[in-house]
């Protein structure tokens, strides 16, 4: 067994039986030993990105890491923006990163990089096999550190990966259970929550299923506390039967004013929430000076020990939580427009769906109406650098092939990672993508005022940087080109049948929907 099929072996045995990837030359051994390994499924993506997205996606619904392959330094580099937001999403990932020969690195050829330094930013732990003897053991150790909420990054030198392993592979690795919350801290909340402070339970995490919301809902109604996700959960439970909880606002300013009667802000898996920019005559941190704030649970810690914990001392095991209804709206006619699509979005919607959103400014409306929607996840941006949305679906589908996965996707943010549309083709994915397509960097329109830039107000070199007509993109051929069926929306009445349509099918599909800005 040589170093690759070691590797591959051990992922398996550890349950990471999918491996998002690019290669190149350096890892053509570990591209063989897809041939004498069973078990791995391996999603060919056509950029970077993409694949780091995907892997996200599918770590987030699979509630455990995939695997991604890239090629040496320049591949990670590709990768970083979309790893960059899962590591802010505390989601796992065990990053393969082939590079050259051992004994290669010394003539600098031009593919070589300092790999260490490009991976650390990104990652918890990094680490470079230097033997094929070792290549198992280091690979157990990747997953080990990835555990719960972790992203690992493992360097495989070309020569790692087709020596011999006399050892072979490694078994599974057993991971550590989380961190029970002290009791000391749950004692010193229930004191605070009975002091009758305003209090602000604000949960975050990897995950706010339908157990959690509702657990949180319940300790609300039963200590008078106020119950919260912070702004971008990695995945939530949505639509009827979810716990009726409030969600922090994206807007620094809609955020202060939210929170600022606040005087006690307990944190589960959540950072204390700051504003996502700076901005002139603006405070970074979104709580008032006068708030106290608890680290109550990090992602490190148990928090549905936590929570049932507080229930028994609360007393509020018992307690009706608040939930959403089902409640369809009706259909829009007439010209297309963000609200008309969101109508049709939550009314043909199936049970247990999965919604990917980088919608972006268009999200206001959808997650408006989505909160009485069937019974769905939802998966956010998290760390902020747009050109997730895409691989994010890709990922997810992969990981639910039962469930029909929903790509809400602004026009700009596809741009960044519209490669994904070739591998929903290639692996035949039941995904949905909705473009909404307004020719604009609309969100950068609305944060070039929020900065105070030119007394808000862009000049035209200003504003041609902030639109992407001329020449409009064309979305039905470029998907249309990567073999994804694609159709054009520009009433209501065209965009209900055809979102309707792709409810009723499988496989993938997308819809460039022409809407105006929303603001």
């Amino acid at each position: 067994m040589n170093g690759a099929e070691s590797l591959l072996t051990t992922l398996i045995n550890n349950g990471i039986d999918v491996c998002f990837t690019n290669p190149g030359t350096s890892e053509m051994h570990f591209v063989a030993a897809l041939d004498e390994v069973e078990g791995m499924r391996c999603v060919l993506c056509l950029f970077e990105g993409v694949l780091s997205g995907a892997a996200d996606g599918y770590a987030r619904m699979a509630r455990r890491p995939a695997s991604t392959l890239l090629h040496l330094g320049p591949g990670l580099g590709n990768a970083l923006a979309n790893v960059h937001n899962a590591k802010k999403g505390n989601v796992p990932m065990v990053n393969i990163v082939g590079d050259h020969a051992t004994y290669h690195v010394k003539y600098n050829a031009p593919l070589t990089s300092d790999i260490d330094s490009i991976a650390r930013p990104i990652s918890h732990w990094v680490h470079s096999s230097e033997k094929s003897e070792d290549i198992a053991r280091d690979t157990a150790q990747a997953v080990l550190q990835a555990g719960h909420n972790k992203v690992a990054t493992l360097m495989l030198p070309a020569d790692v990966s087709w020596g011999d392993n006399p050892g072979g592979a490694e078994e599974a690795v057993t991971l550590p259970p989380l961190a029970a919350v002290p009791q000391s801290r749950i004692d010193d909340v229930v004191a605070k929550l009975k002091a009758g402070k305003k209090c602000l339970f604000m949960i975050g995490g990897v995950e706010v299923d339908h157990r959690r919301g509702h657990a949180l809902s319940r300790i609300g109604k039963a200590s008078g506390a106020r119950v919260s996700t912070d702004v971008f959960p990695p995945r939530v439970a949505r639509g009827e039967g979810s716990a009726a909880i409030e969600r922090l606002p994206y807007l620094a300013e809609l955020a202060v004013d939210h929170i600022k009667e606040v005087e006690e802000l307990f944190l589960l898996g959540a950072l204390a929430p700051v504003s996502f920019f700076a901005y002139p005559n603006q405070p970074s941190e979104i709580y008032s000076p006068e708030c106290r704030v608890t680290e109550l649970a990090s992602v490190d810690e148990d928090i549905d020990g936590l929570l049932d914990a507080l229930l028994e001392q609360l007393g509020a095991a018992d307690e009706e939580p608040d939930v959403h209804a089902l409640n369809l709206p009706d259909l829009a006619s007439g010209d297309l427009d963000v609200d008309g699509a969101a109508r049709a979005i939550t009314h043909f919607m199936p049970e247990n769906a999965v919604i990917v959103d980088e919608s972006n400014t268009s999200g206001t409306f959808i997650s408006l109406y989505t909160t009485n929607a069937r019974s769905h996840d939802l998966l956010n941006l998290t760390g902020g650098a747009i050109g997730y949305g895409l691989p994010a679906a890709v990922g997810a589908a992969v990981a639910c092939p039962d469930r029909k996965v929903l790509s809400l996707e602004a026009d700009g943010s596809a741009m960044y990672t519209l490669q994904a549309l070739w591998s929903m083709a290639r692996e035949n994915l039941d995904i949905t993508v909705v473009i909404f397509n307004n020719r604009k960097y609309s969100i950068l329109e609305l944060e070039f005022s929020r900065t105070g830039a030119r007394g808000g107000t862009p000049g035209p070199k200003a504003a041609s940087t902030l639109q992407i007509g001329n020449p409009d993109l064309d979305f039905v051929a470029l998907a249309q080109g990567m073999g994804v069926p694609a159709t054009r929306a520009t009433t209501a009445e065209q965009f209900n049948e055809q979102f309707e349509q792709a409810m009723k099918g499988k496989g993938p599909c997308l819809i460039d929907a022409i809407v105006p800005t929303v603001f």
